[in-house]
């Protein structure tokens, strides 16, 4: 995840009754609460030691343990290093699936919290500082909450549970498969079937506690842009003896930057192109004989997703091919747009604001952030929904933004994620 925009506006009159007992309720409420420093501790022992995609084999090892000692069916391995855990309530009723993400990210922890992580790890053949920097200890020490309680109250389930503890949600690594994709692949969302999905992400820059919504498009989709640039290399002195493909690169940036700021119709759906990446020559008086970029790609829609696609090799080839010079662009399609169900969004959001109260929920604006809960959302309706972190005290230096060194989170909303998960369940399970 990266930093946004967030545009708010209060939810409207409650949608629909909840139905979950009030005693029942209640009850699982309280256990809760008396569980929320355990989730600390949990959500501190993830962050001390995390592991990279496809890696988490520690993390994976401390979950099955639990989910064994308070009787789930746990199947492991799934996807590498995932894990599917079932709890079958005393009452018939739907299979409901619930997700945490377990992966770190490539990131040197620069905070001074007495559980900060000091693992180091190689990516792309470089080590570097493992870290959550995007709240996936969070969503696991959560989960892990839901399981226990739910397993103490199995008798009053009307349905089945099962725990989706999921690897490489911040993808693979090269070469390999991995994530919700895979997990799918290998039969997760079967036997027995699932009939919805819910999930949630720990939000650093949301007000702590707060549980924020949309139906429909919530999340962009992403997708990878590999664009390579041939030309003629010559001494740096005599460049009229080239054809210069950093020169080109730059028009190509430039150009890509139009099809969002002049092709696309901003007011039916966003789209965003940027190219974070430039790699060409070795020295200064060299001019190379071709230029490497790449760049991420988020659309909303799969119509604008096809149509930015169409635009980028266009843009690119033409402008390389009037400049003399040819491009070779590679569009790799990964995470779709996380779509909540309108009609599951409808009947679910009234459990989040029995979660905290009518004024701790807010619809938002989509985000151009992405994640592969889409893949699930795509097979079974799916419900996801952010849960505001913010540090309480906000004394801090920067912002806790995801993705970086300085990443920080409000420990005290993990209870509330707890809380909001076991109503979504249970109001699922006892729906009219």
């Amino acid at each position: 995840m990266t930093k946004t925009l967030f545009l708010f506006c209060l939810i409207g009159p409650l949608l629909a009754q909840a139905q979950t007992p009030v005693a029942l309720k209640t009850a699982l409420d309280a256990q809760a609460h008396a569980l929320e420093p355990q989730v600390i501790a949990w959500r501190r022992h993830f962050h001390q030691y995390p592991e990279l995609s496809n890696r988490e084999f520690k993390t994976s090892a401390f979950i099955v343990e639990h989910l064994k000692k308070w009787g789930l069916e746990v199947q492991y391995p799934v996807a590498k290093t995932g894990i599917v855990a079932l709890l079958r309530g005393g009452k018939p009723g739907p299979v409901v699936a619930l997700r945490a993400d377990m992966d770190a990210l490539p990131i040197t922890e620069r905070s001074s919290l007495p559980f900060a992580s000091q693992e180091k790890a190689l990516y792309g053949n470089q080590e570097t500082g493992v870290m959550h920097a995007c709240g996936h200890d969070g969503h696991m020490a959560i989960l892990m909450a839901v399981a226990e309680v739910l397993s103490k109250n199995k008798k009053d389930l009307k349905g089945t549970v099962k725990f989706l503890f999921q690897p490489a949600e911040e993808g693979a690594p090269d070469g390999e498969e991995g994530g919700a994709y895979l997990m799918i692949k290998e039969g997760a969302l079967e036997n027995p079937t699932v009939d919805v999905v819910f999930g949630l992400h720990i939000q650093s820059l949301l007000p702590s506690g707060t549980l924020c919504y949309r139906p429909e498009g919530l999340m962009a989709a992403v997708d990878g842009v590999n664009i390579r640039i041939m030309g003629k290399g010559a001494h740096g002195a005599t460049p009229w003896d080239s054809v210069d493909p950093i020169v080109v690169s730059s028009q190509v940036i430039q150009g890509l930057q139009t099809i969002v700021s002049r092709q696309t119709e901003l007011t039916k759906s966003a789209a965003v192109i940027t190219i974070g990446s430039l790699h060409a020559g070795i020295r200064r008086n060299i001019i190379p004989e071709e230029a490497r970029l790449e760049g991420t790609i988020r659309t909303f829609d799969e119509a604008s997703q096809q149509r930015v696609h169409d635009n980028i090799r266009r843009t690119a080839t033409r402008i390389a091919e009037s400049a003399g010079a040819k491009a070779e662009v590679d569009i790799l399609v990964m995470y779709p747009v996380t779509y909540n169900d309108p009609k599951l969004t409808e009947a679910m959001a009234p459990s989040l604001v029995r979660t905290v109260g009518p004024d701790g929920v807010q619809v938002i604006s989509p985000v151009t952030m992405a994640e592969d809960f889409s893949f699930f959302q795509k097979k079974v309706p799916g419900f996801f929904f952010f849960l505001g972190a913010y540090p309480a005290d906000r004394q801090l230096a920067k912002q806790p933004t995801h993705h970086t060194a300085d990443f920080m989170i409000d420990e005290k909303a993990l209870v509330t994620g707890v809380k909001a998960l076991l109503t979504l369940t249970t109001d699922y399970m006892y729906r009219k």
